[in-house]
C-alpha cells in the first residue's frame, strides 16, 4: 500500500541523487533518505530510509549535492565533506574507501560550491577557481587525460567560468569575460576548434569574446552572441545547424546574418531558437512534424519561421512538450500543438500535425496544461478541467458509454466550475486542486501514487484526504503535493 511522507516546509535546500535525496533545513541540519547501499545517507549503515534522516548535529551545512551512490557537501565554515560509494576516488578523499558518514575532503576552508556527477565531482573555490576529481573516462575533469582522481586538482589556472552547457560527451562553458570554451568528444567537430580531435580540457573556441548563450546537442551545438547573431557547429547530417547543406563543420559557422536572436536549443538532432520580436524558429530534423514546418520535407537545412505569429507565450505553465509532441501557449490564451499524435495526446481531433494546430479552436480561456506522458490535461480560466490523449486507465477522469475511451480532442471533464490552475499529469496519473484547497486523484494507482490508501484505478475524480492544499505534482509512480500548512507530502507504494 502507498506511503504518505509528511514534513516541516522548512526546508532551506534539496538535491536528489540517482536513488537518494539530500536536503538542509532552515536551522542548518542535513538530512537524507531514500537507498544507502553504499551508505550514501551518510548515516553510518546501509539501511534505507523511507523519511528524512537528520545527518549529525551539526547545524552548519550550507550546500549539497547528490549524485551516483555518492554525496557531497559544504559548511558554513567553507569546508568540502563526502560519503557514500568511493570507486574511482569520486569522494575526493585521496583513497578509494566508501565512507558511511560526511568525511572532510582536506583542510580547505575556501570552497564556494561543489557538484557531484555520476562518479566524479566538481568544485569552485571563492576565489573561482575550478577542480575536479573522480571517474574520468572521457576526460570529463578536464586535466589533459583520462586518469582517475581521489582528490580535487585544479582545472588548469583561470578563476572566471559562468555558464555551462552539456552536450552527449562534451562540455561547453562561457567563462565571465564571455569567452567560449569546450572539451570532451569531439568526433563530429561539435567543440567548435577546428578538428575532429578530442579534448581533455578546456580549450578556447575561436578568440571572440561575445559570446552570450550556449547549447550543446547530441553530437551539434549552437550559441548566440552578444550581438544578437546565431551560430552552429558540429554534425549536420538532418541540417541541424541551420547553414544551408549537410556538411558538418569543426569551426563555428554563422546562421544567416540577422542579429535579433534572443535563445536556442538544440535538440537531439533539431534546433530551435527565438528572435527579440517573439518569432519561433526551426530546423533540423522533421520526421514526426516536430518542427512545425510540415511533414514535408522531413528535414529542414537554414532556420525557417513556424508560421507568422509573433505573441508565442514564454510561461512555463503553457508549454509542455513530449518526446515527438509539443503543445505551446500564446499570450492570447489559446493552445497550440503540433508532432506525433499518438493515443490523441495533441488534443485537435485528428492524426499527427505537422504544424500549429488550435486545441479546440476558438477557444482563448485556457490557463494551465500538463501532461507528460501521452495524455494531457488543463484548465480553463472559468474553472473547467478538461483532459484528451490516451485513457486506457482511466488518466482523462471520464468515461464514454462506460468505457475507457482516448479522446481525440479535448473532453471536459464532470460540470463543475471550481477547479484551479494546479493540476499535474503525471505518467498515466493525474492530480488536480479545487478553489476550496482540496486535492483530486484518478487513473492509474498501481503503485499506490493516488494517495488512496489502495492500489484500485480510479475513472473519475477522488477526494485524496480532507486537508486543503496549495501545490501538487506527479512523477511517473509518486506525487507530491504541499499543503496550505506548509507540510510536504510524498505518495508513493514504492519508497524505500
Amino acid at each position: 500500500f502507498p506511503v504518505t511522507i509528511c514534513v516541516e516546509m522548512n526546508w532551506l535546500t534539496s538535491s536528489g541523487g540517482v536513488f537518494h535525496t539530500m536536503g538542509i533545513k532552515v536551522g542548518g541540519s542535513l538530512w537524507a533518505w531514500g537507498r544507502n547501499a553504499s551508505s550514501e545517507l551518510g548515516l553510518g549503515d546501509t539501511s534505507p530510509r523511507s523519511s528524512p534522516v537528520r545527518i549529525g548535529s551539526d547545524t552548519n551545512w550550507a550546500w549539497i549535492s547528490a549524485g551516483g551512490s555518492m554525496s557531497l557537501a559544504l559548511k558554513t565554515t567553507g569546508t568540502l565533506w563526502s560519503w557514500g560509494l568511493n570507486s574511482y576516488g569520486r569522494l575526493g578523499l585521496g583513497n578509494t574507501v566508501n565512507r558511511n558518514s560526511p568525511s572532510q575532503i582536506g583542510s580547505a576552508v575556501d570552497w564556494r560550491s561543489v557538484y557531484a556527477g555520476a562518479a566524479h565531482g566538481l568544485a569552485i573555490k571563492n576565489d573561482g577557481s575550478l577542480w575536479s576529481w573522480g571517474l574520468n573516462s572521457s576526460g570529463q575533469l578536464g586535466h589533459n587525460n583520462t586518469t582517475n582522481l581521489s582528490s580535487p586538482v585544479r582545472v588548469g589556472t583561470d578563476s572566471n567560468w559562468n555558464k555551462i552547457s552539456c552536450g552527449r560527451v562534451h562540455t561547453l562553458a562561457i567563462r565571465s569575460n564571455n569567452t567560449l570554451w569546450a572539451w570532451g568528444e569531439n568526433q563530429n567537430g561539435q567543440l567548435g576548434l577546428q578538428n575532429v580531435t578530442d579534448r581533455l580540457s578546456p580549450v578556447q573556441v575561436g578568440s571572440a569574446t561575445d559570446w552570450s548563450e550556449v547549447s550543446g546537442g547530441r553530437y551539434h551545438t549552437m550559441a548566440v552572441k552578444t550581438t544578437g547573431t546565431l551560430w552552429g557547429w558540429g554534425r549536420n547530417n538532418l541540417g541541424q545547424l541551420g547553414r544551408g547543406n549537410l556538411l558538418d563543420t569543426s569551426s563555428p559557422v554563422q546562421i544567416g546574418s540577422s542579429t535579433d536572436w534572443a535563445s536556442v536549443r538544440s535538440s537531439q538532432y533539431h534546433t530551435l531558437a527565438i528572435k527579440t520580436n517573439g518569432t519561433l524558429w526551426a530546423w533540423g530534423s522533421n520526421f514526426d512534424g516536430q518542427l512545425g514546418l510540415g511533414i514535408n520535407p522531413s528535414q529542414y537545412e537554414i532556420p525557417v519561421q513556424v508560421g507568422t505569429d509573433t505573441n508565442w507565450s514564454t510561461s512555463r505553465s503553457v508549454i509542455t512538450c513530449g518526446r515527438d509532441f509539443t503543445c505551446v501557449g500564446k499570450t492570447t490564451g489559446t493552445l497550440w500543438s503540433f508532432g506525433r499524435s499518438l493515443y490523441g495526446r495533441l488534443g485537435t481531433g485528428t492524426n499527427d500535425i505537422s504544424s500549429p494546430v488550435q486545441v479546440f479552436g476558438g477557444v482563448t480561456t485556457w490557463n494551465r496544461v500538463s501532461g507528460k506522458n501521452d495524455f494531457a490535461i488543463a484548465t480553463r480560466t472559468n474553472g473547467t478541467l478538461w483532459g484528451w490523449g490516451r485513457n486506457n486507465v482511466g488518466q482523462l477522469a471520464s468515461t464514454a458509454g462506460g468505457f475507457l475511451l482516448n479522446a481525440y480532442s479535448p473532453r471536459q471533464i464532470g460540470s463543475l466550475t471550481n477547479w484551479t490552475g494546479n493540476i499535474s499529469g503525471g505518467f498515466q496519473h493525474a492530480f488536480a486542486i479545487k478553489t476550496d484547497g482540496t486535492l483530486w486523484a484518478w487513473g492509474r494507482n498501481n503503485s499506490g501514487q493516488l494517495g488512496l490508501n489502495d492500489t484500485t484505478n480510479r475513472s473519475s475524480p477522488v477526494q485524496v484526504g480532507s486537508q486543503q492544499w496549495t501545490t501538487v505534482s506527479c512523477g511517473t509512480a509518486h506525487t507530491v503535493a504541499i499543503r496550505t500548512d506548509g507540510t510536504v507530502c510524498v505518495v508513493s507504494g514504492n519508497v524505500t
